[in-house]
């Protein structure tokens, strides 16, 4: 498999660097109370809510390592169902 092109790993790192500000901006924070202990805050990633980037990037690696639309759209739709907690209707599980 040839390497990714320079243009490929812009895109990829300006992905990564979107995907990293959109997790911070969808994330919650969940105070952690504990005995004897300063509280604390935790920060929780939503992943669902960043979706269309997290799409992007599969496309952009589909497209690098030659998956068929048919393997994209699997990939997408098997994220959508096992890493975005969604049934295969797309409901809430």
């Amino acid at each position: 498999m040839p390497s990714l092109s320079s243009s490929e790993i812009h895109t990829l790192a300006q992905l990564g660097k979107q995907l990293m500000v959109d997790f911070r901006k969808n994330a919650s924070h969940i105070k952690m109370a504990y005995p004897n202990q300063a509280p604390r805050i935790i920060e929780v990633i939503h992943p669902a809510a960043s979706r269309t980037v997290i799409d992007e990037i599969d496309r952009l690696l589909a497209k690098h390592y030659g998956f068929t639309d048919e393997e994209l759209d699997f990939i997408i739709n098997y994220d959508i169902k096992y890493r975005m907690g969604k049934d295969a209707e797309g409901e809430e599980e």
